[in-house]
């Protein structure tokens, strides 16, 4: 019989602890990121959150005298007011109308000029026709409101440019300002006018950024500047233009309250082609000092534009997920 084998018992050692790791560069830069974007992040809360419990109102019979803490409650009966008014269809109607003419002729007219303004060789050239398109941005609605009164209607309300020349041709005369079916087209070709300009900019831009092989390898293949402008320039704008369609719609259940007003003002004779939302509730604000209604007007736009940006993204990453910007 052999004796087992001896074995040397084990001594317990401790553990020396080691180095500590390293903190990761991107930890840091990280934590400096949350540093440089906390006071926008504070601003965002406190003006932009914080003013949602307002939004309690619409679910009240408000009062000034009682306030928001001492107003009596009303549960849904401001949004069944309003979608009872007969008004409800008409202005919402309007609002998407208006903001789908003015969404599409503005991207449409912004691509054109970018591509026109690219032809240009000339750099003094280019920057001073860019730089008179981009001028009417900065007229104020006002003043718009006035050109457009000397253009439609004349000093008094008789004659008008337009007028005048249509009287050369034997055209009869048209009471712009009583007549509310060609509004849509006119406030459409107003903000074209003050839009155009600029959205041409962001797509001049984004033409600026298109590497120059892409064109060189265009005129090796023979292509024309009216070919590359076509089938190279335009597709590369895609992204571009999806962005500034999907904030848009984002924005569609809102009315152009600063033109659109400036423009019809209280002239009731406009108002079923050219009353939106915003111009409605500050009307009824100003008339009836109803503050439980319009905030729940103010409200149903809010969610409305919400869901509506929601399923545009949702469709873009569905059907452009190369220009998604989520």
């Amino acid at each position: 019989m052999t004796a087992p084998p001896q074995t040397t018992p084990k001594t317990a050692t401790r553990e020396t602890p080691g180095p500590r790791p390293a903190r990761n560069p991107r930890q840091r830069r990280d934590y400096g990121l949350v540093i440089l974007a906390a006071p926008a992040v504070i601003l965002l809360l406190v003006f932009a959150y914080g003013p949602m419990a307002g939004l309690v109102v619409a679910f009240q019979d408000f009062n000034v005298a009682d306030g928001v803490f001492a107003s009596p409650w009303a549960g849904l009966e401001n949004f069944r007011f309003f979608f009872t008014s007969g008004d409800a269809t008409r202005i919402m109607r309007n609002t998407l109308l208006l903001n789908v003419l003015f969404l599409s002729a503005t991207l449409a007219v912004g691509v054109m000029l970018a591509l026109m303004l690219n032809e240009i060789r000339g750099k003094v050239t280019k920057r001073f026709f860019q730089s008179v398109i981009f001028v009417p941005y900065f007229v104020s609605p006002i003043v718009v409101s006035i050109f457009l009164q000397a253009f439609l209607a004349g000093p008094g309300g008789r004659g008008g440019l337009i007028n005048d020349a249509a009287g050369l041709f034997g055209i009869p005369s048209v009471t712009w300002y009583t007549e509310p079916g060609p509004w849509p087209w006119i406030l459409t070709l107003v903000k074209v006018w003050q839009l155009g300009g600029y959205m041409s900019v962001i797509f001049l831009a984004a033409i600026t950024a298109i590497p120059e092989e892409v064109y060189e390898a265009g005129e090796i293949d023979g292509a024309s500047r009216a070919q590359m402008a076509w089938r190279i320039t335009t597709p590369l704008l895609k992204p571009t233009a999806a962005i500034l369609l999907v904030l848009g719609v984002g924005r569609i259940f809102y009315g152009d309250f600063a033109t659109i007003y400036a423009i019809v003002g209280d002239n009731g004779t406009l108002f079923p082609t050219t009353d939106v939302i915003d111009t409605y509730v500050f009307r009824a604000l100003r008339t009836r000092g109803d503050f439980g209604v319009t905030a729940a007007i103010g409200l149903v736009q809010s969610v409305v534009g919400f869901v509506l940006v929601v399923v545009a993204t949702m469709v873009q990453r569905r059907y452009a997920k190369e220009t998604s910007i989520l």
